[in-house]
């Protein structure tokens, strides 16, 4: 007969069943974790969604989700990392031959992507920029310096297009950049509304055609 030791209910010689270790399956894959988490901010908007949200999307516990990725503010700013990042990545616009048609090649990008099915409507950074308004300076500072680095990126290609002479000499970079950026934002929160694709690319044509056109060269009359 085996012994049993007082109060563990064990018998001596018979090993506990082992205890199921606390935090994060052993099957947990941080990319896929982080791109759910991306979809549920990118649905709801960084302080409508709750930590209850993210862990039952992501198939996490609250602890593993602290442990992966700090809190809720850190697990954001990861995803807004990632977003930007893949978007660079689908829709490299600055080595089209002019400003023109580097700014029309994102613009029209952009139609297609906010009222993609396959994913949230609309622009996660602008439902950040929407939606953390009572969040932390550092939320705000990453935020404010992924918009400030969009907006360059359109105000350095229009830049180079007055210097290659596509883009008129004179025009006002800045006031360009931020005319095409508001364009974009816009359409980020009309996709948002509901606004179909075809009315996204109609507003591109429209915005296209108050581009800035350059004046032909007139090559010197041969003698």
């Amino acid at each position: 007969m085996k012994k049993t030791v007082v109060g563990s209910g064990a018998p001596v010689g018979e090993a506990k069943p082992a205890r199921r270790p606390r935090g994060r399956p052993r099957s947990f894959d941080r990319d896929a974790a982080l791109d759910t988490a991306m979809e549920v901010f990118w649905e709801k908007g960084f302080e409508a969604t709750s930590i209850s949200d993210l862990t039952q999307a992501m198939g996490l516990n609250p602890p593993s989700l602290y442990s992966a990725f700090g809190d809720k503010e850190g697990l954001f700013i990861e995803a807004v990392e990632r977003y930007a990042s893949g978007n660079n990545q689908s829709c490299p616009y600055a080595g089209e031959p002019t400003a023109r048609a580097a700014i029309e090649r994102l613009l029209r990008y952009s139609a297609h992507e906010l009222t993609e099915t396959s994913h949230p409507r609309g622009c996660l950074m602008a439902m950040a920029t929407a939606t953390a308004a009572n969040s932390s300076e550092r939320l705000q500072k990453v935020i404010a310096q992924k918009r400030s680095s969009a907006r360059e990126h359109l105000r350095e290609r229009i830049k180079q297009g007055v210097k290659d002479g596509d883009v008129p000499a004179g025009t006002d970079v800045n006031a360009l950049a931020d005319f095409y950026f508001t364009i974009l934002s816009g359409m980020s929160m009309q996709a948002r509304e509901g606004a179909t694709r075809k009315s996204l690319l109609a507003t591109v044509e429209q915005a296209m055609s108050l581009f800035p056109k350059a004046q032909r060269k007139v090559s010197p009359a041969i003698a």
